[in-house]
C-alpha cells in the first residue's frame, strides 16, 4: 500500500486532529507503516522532538497515535501568535523571525510550498501512507491564493480530501455542501467526500440528509462518528483538560484518600503548552481547572502558573486582575504554587527582555531567587533528571536564560519553601515524580489525598488514541477509506457551482 490522505475541516476545531489522529491509529493497527503531517500549524501548544525541533503538539500525539517517533517533517511550519497581528514563525522545527498575518500571507507563505511538499515527498518515500491534516476550513476563499496547508497542498501531491464537519454545531449540511461550492472546480476535483463528527442521536434520523447530500453533490459520507467524551487530546488552543473533556465540565474519578485535590491554573495571555496539567487531571482525585480572578485562589491547594509566550504581558495581566498579590500571598502563606517556564520567569525577581515584549527590565513577583534574561536564540531540549527522588523527563521551549541565585535545586529551576519553578514542560508526566509532588502539595495544604499508585498518564494517553482508532474502524466505512487512501480522489466527481471566484 502506498497512498495518502487529507483530512480537512468545514471549520477550525471541527475536530481534524482527533479524526487524523484516529485514522493513523485504525491504519497502523492494519499493520500499515504510516505516518502523520500538518504543512503549516498555527498554535502555542507545541513539542520538542528527539532532535531538538519544534512542532505542534497535535502532531506529536499523531506520531503516538502512528507509534513512531515525531519529526519536524511532520509539521514544516508552526505559527506561534505573539499577539494579534503577529506570529513567531518555525521553520523546520527552529524560528526563524517574526511576521505579522499581512506579511505571511501576503508572500512568505507560498514561498514555503516548495518545503512544504518536499517535507511531504520525503515522508511519503519513507512511509506506506501519510495521513494529512487541514487547516481552519479549505474554503477560506480570500486565503486561496496563498495556500499550502488545504487545497494548495492537496492539489500539488495529489491527495484526495476527506472533509470533517461538527455535527454538534449545528448547520453540517450547510457547511458540507457550501465548503464544496466555495471550491475552484480543480479543487472540488479533490473533494472525495464528508465524514459527520460528534452526533448525538439515531443514525437513521441523519440518512436521508446524507442521502439528499450525495445527491446534490455527488458525493459519500465516509461515516457518521458518534460524540464522546474526553477525546480533545493535544488540540491547538482550545481550552481543555484533555483527559477530562472542557475545563469546569470536568468527570472526576473519586479520590483514593479521603479529600480531593483542587488545581487552580491561572489562565495567562498567550498560555502556552497547557497540556502540562492534563497529568494532573488525569489523576483520580484532582480537579483541575482554569480561574482569572483573585478569589478563584482561595480554596486552591496548588496553583500553576503556566507557560506563556508573552511572559510580561501575562505579568501585566496578573498585575492588573489582582493576581499578583494573591499570588505573592499565598507563596509567604507557604501555600503551594508552581510557575513552568513563563510561569517561572514571572515568580522571579526581574526581566531583561529585549526580545519577545522589548520593554527591557520589568520587575517580577520576587518569589523566587531566579534573574532572567530573554536570548534570540530558543532553547529547544529534552532533559533528563531527577526530583524528589524522582526520575523525571520533559522538554524546555525557551527565549529567558534563568540565573538561579538561591534556594533549593528543582530540576533546572528553584524551590523556595511551597513555592516551585522550572523551564520543563511535560515533567508531571512521569508518573513516579507526579506522585510524589502531589504527596507534598497534600501535606503543606493539609490535605487527606493520596495518589493512585497505579495510574500511568503514557498508559491512559494509549487507551485514548485506541478508542480513537475505534471509532473509525466501527463508524467509519473503512473499505471505502482504505480505497480513498491507496488510489487517491474518485474520478468523475461533478463540478457543484458556484464554484470559487475569480
Amino acid at each position: 500500500m502506498s497512498g495518502g490522505l487529507l483530512v480537512a475541516g468545514t471549520t477550525s476545531d471541527a475536530g481534524k486532529s482527533v479524526v487524523t489522529a484516529g485514522i493513523c491509529r485504525w491504519l497502523v493497527r492494519q499493520g500499515v507503516k504510516v505516518a502523520p503531517f500538518k504543512a503549516q500549524n498555527m498554535s502555542l501548544n507545541s513539542f520538542v522532538t528527539r532532535e531538538g525541533a519544534e512542532i505542534g503538539r497535535a502532531q506529536a500525539m499523531q506520531a503516538q497515535a502512528c507509534r513512531v517517533e515525531p519529526t519536524a517533517l511532520m509539521n514544516p511550519v508552526l505559527l506561534k501568535p505573539g499577539g494579534e497581528q503577529s506570529s513567531q514563525v518555525v521553520l523546520l522545527g527552529r524560528p526563524v523571525g517574526e511576521l505579522s498575518a499581512r506579511g505571511y500571507h501576503g508572500g512568505r507563505q507560498q514561498k514555503l510550498l516548495g518545503t512544504v511538499l518536499d517535507c511531504l515527498e520525503q515522508l511519503r518515500g519513507t512511509y506506506d501512507a501519510v495521513i494529512c491534516e487541514g487547516a481552519g476550513s479549505p474554503a477560506e476563499i480570500n486565503l486561496r491564493r496563498t495556500d499550502i496547508v488545504n487545497m494548495g497542498i492537496a492539489r500539488n501531491a495529489g491527495l484526495p480530501v476527506l472533509v470533517v464537519g461538527d455535527i454538534d454545531r449545528g448547520g453540517v449540511f450547510a457547511s458540507f455542501f457550501g465548503t464544496v461550492a466555495l471550491l475552484s472546480r480543480e479543487d472540488q476535483e479533490c473533494v472525495a467526500g464528508f465524514l459527520v463528527n460528534k452526533f448525538r442521536g439515531d443514525v437513521s434520523l441523519l440518512e436521508p440528509g446524507l442521502d439528499m447530500l450525495h445527491g446534490l453533490t455527488g458525493r459519500k459520507t465516509y461515516g457518521v462518528l458518534p460524540f464522546r467524551h474526553g477525546l480533545g487530546i493535544d488540540e491547538e488552543d482550545g481550552l481543555r483538560v484533555s483527559l477530562r473533556g472542557a475545563v469546569r465540565e470536568s468527570v472526576v474519578a473519586p479520590p483514593l484518600g479521603a479529600d480531593v485535590l483542587r488545581v487552580a491554573v491561572c489562565a495567562v495571555p498567550l498560555m502556552s503548552n497547557f497540556t502540562d496539567v492534563d497529568a494532573l487531571a488525569a489523576e483520580p482525585g484532582v480537579v483541575v481547572r482554569f480561574v482569572d480572578r483573585p478569589e478563584e485562589l482561595a480554596d486552591a491547594d496548588l496553583v500553576v502558573v503556566p507557560g506563556t509566550r508573552g511572559t510580561v504581558r501575562a505579568l501585566d495581566w496578573l498585575r492588573e486582575r489582582g493576581l499578583a498579590d494573591a499570588l505573592v500571598r499565598r507563596a509567604a502563606e507557604q501555600r503551594p504554587v508552581l510557575g513552568v517556564c513563563g510561569g517561572f520567569q514571572i515568580l522571579g525577581e526581574h526581566i531583561e527582555d529585549d526580545v519577545e515584549s522589548r520593554r527591557g527590565h520589568v520587575d517580577g513577583l520576587g518569589i523566587l531567587p531566579v534573574r532572567v534574561r530573554f536570548a534570540r536564540e530558543k532553547t529547544l531540549t529534552r532533559p533528563e533528571g531527577e526530583a524528589l527522588g524522582e526520575r523525571v523527563e520533559g522538554y524546555e521551549i525557551h527565549h529567558g536564560v534563568a540565573d538561579v541565585t538561591g534556594g533549593e535545586a528543582f530540576l533546572d529551576g528553584c524551590r523556595v519553601g511551597q513555592t516551585w519553578g522550572t523551564h520543563w514542560h511535560g515533567s508531571l508526566e512521569s508518573d513516579g515524580f507526579r506522585r510524589a509532588f502531589l504527596r507534598e502539595v497534600a501535606a503543606a495544604a493539609g490535605r487527606r489525598f493520596v495518589p493512585a499508585p497505579d495510574t500511568s498518564f503514557a498508559a491512559l494517553r494509549e487507551e485514548q488514541l485506541d478508542r480513537l482508532g475505534d471509532l473509525i474502524e466501527q463508524h467509519a466505512d473503512t473499505d471505502a477509506l482504505w480505497r480513498l487512501i491507496e488510489s487517491g480522489p474518485p474520478q468523475g466527481l461533478p463540478f457543484i457551482p458556484p464554484g470559487a471566484p475569480a
